[in-house]
C-alpha cells in the first residue's frame, strides 16, 4: 500500500536554544552581539548594566540603546523569526551604517545569558513588549507550540530598545568567579577587555567602506555600569568604555593601506629614537592581487626589557584613574591587551586579537629567530578588512573567527610580510643602539677563542715585575704555548664540524628541490610497475604484442632513473659526511655546480643565468664551501625574483689579475637590498631576514663559508637588484692557476 504525502520541516522547540547556546561562542560573545544590534539600530550609544536589586537580591543584565527601536510588525515578522535574512537584504541601517548582524542569530544570544528576557522597544510613539522564558522551549515538541505574548500601546517615551535578562545565582557567580587563574581575572574583566577592543580606537585609521566609517564609529559610545552587583562598592560604578592608553606609547609602528591590486604605501615610526618625529615611507607591493580586497594596517610593537618598560611608563602611561603604572602593571597590561585584531566596519571579529589566540603563529616564528622576530605579547595591531563579498573573508556562523579559505591564507601572508618590514628595521635599530648582543661570526669567534698572545704578554710582564727569573718565565710560557696548541687543534676540529653542519643546513634549505624534481620520476615508477607486472604475465601468450608495450615502459624507467641520477649528482657536493682537505678547485665549475642544483627551477621561472670568467682558473679552497656560498645566494635570488615579471637574470663575474683572484661579483635583477641593511651588515647575521618566514641562515652561512676560505662576502649598493662581492681578505691568499 502506497502512502505518498508531502510534509513540512518543523523545528523542534529546542531550536531557539540551540541557536543561542550552541552558535554563540560564550557569554561575552553574546553581549557583544547585542551591542552590535544597538549599533545596527543607529543608536549613538549602548549601556550594559549589571544590576542586583537590594530588596529582592535578584540580579539582571540590561542592554539599552537609544536607536530607532522596532515596530510591532518588525518584532513579530523579523525579531521573532529565527535566522531571518532581513538584515542581509537591507545591508544598511536608515542612517547608512553597514549592518553588523546578517545571519539572524544575534538576538538569541540572550538565551545563554539568563533564564528569561524582557524586550521593551519604542518606535513612532508605540511601545512593544515581549517576555520570553527560555525554559518553555524545552517543554514542547515543536517550536510553533510556544506561544509568546506581544503587547503594544501608545507612549510618549523616546525611541530605543531595552533588553532585561534575569540571572540565576549560578549565572551571577559565573560572572564573578576567577576564570583565568594565571591572570587572576573574572568573566567580567574579560568582558570589559573585549568591549575595549570591540571598536577600533584609532582616530587616524581610515575606513575602507563607502560610508564615513571613522565618523560613525566615533559617534557610537559604549557604557558599562554596575549597580550593587559587586560586594566591593568601589567597583559599582558607571563609565564609558575606553581603549587602554598603551596604544599611544608604542616603541615601533607600521601603518598604511594596501589596495586590492597588492600595492600600497606604509609608514614606519620609531618612537624610541631621539628624533620623536622619525617616519620612513615604504613602497609596498606583492606583485599580484591581494585575493582578500583592500586592507588597512596599524601595527604597534613594544620591547619587553625592563629599560623599555620604564621608558614606556615615562612617556605617560597611566591607568583609568590617571595614575602612572608600575613595571608589573605595565607588563600585565601588555599580557592582557596584546594581539593583532581584525576589524570589519569598525568592529572586531573575535577571537582574532585575543591575547591567547595567535592566529599568525608569531610565537612559533620567534622561536627560530628570537632576536629578529616579535612574539604575540609584544604587539597590538589593527587590520581592517572589507565586506565578505569584496574580500572573500567569511565570518563563521558561530562568530568564532574567519573561515580558513584562500582569502584568509592571503590575509595572513600579507600581514606577516608587513610585520617583517617592521621587524627588519627594528633589528637594525636594536643592533645600532646595542640593545642586541655583539654580532656573531662563528668562524672568527672560534679562531679567537684560544689566542693567548695578549695573555702571555701580561703574564710575562707580571712575572718579571715580581722578580721571577727570565728562565722560569720562559718555562711557564712554554706550558701555555703547549696548551694553546692543543686547544687550537680542538678548535680546528670544531670549525670542521661547524662547516659540515652548515653544508647540511644548506642541503636542508634545498630539500624542496628534491621534493619538486623527485616527485615526477617517483610517480612514474609507482604507476608503471603494475603495468610491467601485467605485461610480464601476458608475455607467454602474446610475445610480439607484449614486447611493444613493455619497451616504452622500460625506456621511461631508464629516462626517469637518469633524472634521479642527475638530481643526486647535483646535490652531492653538499652531502659529504666528512670535511676533507682544501684542494685546487676549478672555480667556475664549482659555481656552475651551484646553479645546476636549481636547474629546473631556474628554467620554470625563466631566470637567465650567466657566469663570466676563465674556465681553467684553479682556486685553493674547500670546494663544498664554494657550492655552499653560491647555493645560498642563488636560493635567495630565486625567492626575490619569483614575482618579477620581466628581465629575470643572475650573473657571476670572476675577475683574475696576475694569476690571483681579484674578486667574484654576484648580481641579480631582483628588488635589491635597502642601503641601511647593507651599511650595517645585518644581512650577514644568523637571525636577520627580510623574508616573512625567513630564518636568516642563508647569508650567514655563506659569509662563514667565505671566511673559512680566506674570503670576505660583502654587499654593495645597487640600483638594479643585489650586488655581492667575494674577495680575498688579505694580500697573499692562496691561489693557483
Amino acid at each position: 500500500m502506497e502512502d505518498n504525502h508531502s510534509f513540512s520541516i518543523r523545528p523542534a522547540g529546542r531550536h531557539i536554544l540551540t541557536i543561542g547556546r550552541d552558535l554563540i561562542q560564550d557569554k561575552t560573545a553574546a553581549i557583544l552581539e547585542l551591542v552590535k544590534n544597538a549599533y545596527d539600530a543607529d543608536s549613538p550609544d549602548v549601556k550594559i548594566i549589571f544590576r542586583t536589586d537590594q530588596k529582592t537580591s535578584k540580579s539582571f543584565i540590561i542592554i539599552e540603546d537609544h536607536g530607532h527601536g522596532m515596530s510591532r510588525d518588525t518584532v513579530i515578522n523579523n525579531w521573532l523569526v529565527p535566522s531571518t535574512d532581513y538584515k542581509l537584504k537591507i545591508k544598511k541601517s536608515p542612517r547608512g551604517r553597514p549592518l553588523q548582524g546578517s545571519k539572524g542569530i544575534g538576538r538569541y544570544a540572550a538565551s545563554i545569558l539568563g533564564k528569561d528576557l524582557l524586550l521593551d522597544t519604542v518606535q513612532d510613539n508605540i511601545r512593544t513588549t515581549v517576555f520570553i522564558e527560555w525554559e518553555e522551549f524545552t517543554k514542547v515538541a515543536f517550536l510553533d507550540e510556544v506561544k509568546i505574548l506581544v503587547e503594544s500601546q501608545p507612549t510618549k517615551l523616546q525611541p530605543g530598545t531595552c533588553m532585561t535578562i534575569s540571572l540565576t545565582e549560578e549565572d551571577k557567580k559565573e560572572w564573578l568567579a576567577i576564570s583565568d587563574k594565571e591572570k587572576k581575572t573574572t568573566k567580567i574583566d574579560q568582558l570589559i577587555n573585549d568591549l575595549k577592543k570591540l571598536t577600533t580606537p584609532l582616530d587616524n585609521f581610515p575606513g575602507i567602506e563607502e560610508y564615513n566609517e571613522k565618523e560613525e564609529i566615533n559617534k557610537f559610545k559604549i557604557f558599562k555600569a554596575f549597580e550593587n552587583f559587586f560586594e566591593d562598592q568601589n567597583r559599582n560604578t558607571e563609565d564609558v568604555v575606553k581603549p587602554y592608553p598603551i596604544i599611544e606609547f608604542y616603541d615601533y609602528r607600521i601603518a598604511g593601506k594596501i589596495s586590492e591590486e597588492g600595492i600600497g604605501s606604509l609608514q614606519y615610526y620609531l618612537q624610541k629614537s631621539n628624533d620623536k618625529n622619525y617616519v620612513e615611507t615604504i613602497d609596498f607591493s606583492i606583485n599580484k592581487n591581494t585575493g582578500c580586497g583592500n586592507l588597512n594596517f596599524d601595527i604597534r610593537v613594544y620591547d619587553r626589557e625592563s629599560t623599555a618598560i620604564d621608558a614606556l611608563i615615562m612617556r605617560g602611561l597611566k591607568d583609568e584613574q590617571d595614575k602612572y603604572l608600575g613595571r608589573l602593571e605595565t607588563r600585565k597590561l601588555l599580557n592582557e591587551y596584546n594581539g593583532i585584531s581584525v576589524y570589519r566596519n569598525g568592529f572586531r571579529i573575535r577571537p582574532l586579537g585575543d591575547p591567547d589566540f595567535d592566529w599568525l603563529k608569531l610565537n612559533a616564528r620567534r622561536v627560530q629567530t628570537p632576536a629578529l622576530r616579535i612574539g604575540s605579547n609584544q604587539v597590538i595591531g589593527y587590520v581592517q578588512i572589507e565586506t565578505e563579498k569584496k574580500s572573500g573573508l567569511i565570518e563563521k556562523s558561530a562568530r568564532d573567527g574567519l573561515l580558513e579559505n584562500s582569502s584568509f591564507d592571503n590575509l595572513k601572508e600579507i600581514t606577516l610580510n608587513i610585520i617583517s618590514e617592521l621587524e627588519s628595521r627594528r633589528y637594525v635599530y636594536r643592533r645600532k643602539t646595542q640593545l642586541l648582543g655583539p654580532q656573531k661570526i662563528i668562524e672568527k669567534n672560534i679562531g679567537n677563542l684560544y689566542q693567548f698572545d695578549t695573555l702571555k704578554k701580561e703574564i710575562n710582564s707580571s712575572l718579571l715585575r715580581k722578580g721571577i727569573s727570565h728562565e722560569t718565565s720562559e718555562e711557564i710560557l712554554k706550558i701555555i704555548d703547549k696548551d694553546e696548541f692543543q686547544r687550537n687543534e680542538i678548535a680546528t676540529e670544531i670549525k670542521a664540524t661547524v662547516a659540515i653542519y652548515q653544508g647540511q643546513a644548506t642541503l636542508g634549505k634545498i630539500i624542496n628541490v628534491i621534493l619538486h624534481e623527485g616527485r615526477r620520476p617517483l610517480n612514474y615508477f609507482k604507476n608503471q610497475i603494475p603495468n610491467l607486472k601485467y605485461w610480464n604475465n601476458s608475455l607467454k601468450e602474446h610475445k610480439q604484442n607484449v614486447l611493444e608495450k613493455i619497451i616504452p615502459i622500460s625506456e621511461g624507467i631508464e629516462r626517469n632513473a637518469e633524472s634521479f641520477v642527475s638530481l643526486f649528482s647535483r646535490l652531492d657536493p653538499l652531502a659529504a659526511g666528512k670535511r676533507g682537505n682544501k684542494k685546487e678547485t676549478l672555480l667556475k665549475k664549482a659555481i656552475e655546480q651551484s646553479f645546476e642544483v636549481f636547474q629546473n627551477t631556474l628554467e620554470e621561472q625563466n631566470i637567465q643565468t650567466q657566469i663570466h670568467g676563465s674556465d681553467n682558473y684553479y682556486f685553493y679552497c674547500w670546494p663544498q664551501d664554494i657550492v655552499t656560498i653560491f647555493v645560498n645566494l642563488i636560493d635567495n635570488s630565486i625567492y626575490w625574483l619569483e614575482n618579477i615579471q620581466h628581465n629575470k637574470k643572475i650573473e657571476v663575474f670572476i675577475e683574475v689579475q696576475n694569476q690571483q683572484l681579484k674578486f667574484i661579483d654576484y648580481q641579480d635583477t631582483g628588488p635589491g637590498i635597502l642601503p641601511k641593511y647593507i651599511d650595517s651588515e645585518v644581512i650577514f647575521e644568523p637571525e636577520f631576514s627580510t623574508k616573512s618566514e625567513g630564518t636568516g641562515l642563508g647569508l650567514a652561512i655563506a659569509g662563514e663559508a667565505a671566511i673559512r676560505n680566506n674570503l670576505k662576502l660583502k654587499a654593495f649598493h645597487s640600483k638594479n637588484g643585489v650586488h655581492f662581492r667575494l674577495q680575498p681578505e688579505q694580500e697573499g691568499a692562496q691561489h693557483i692557476k
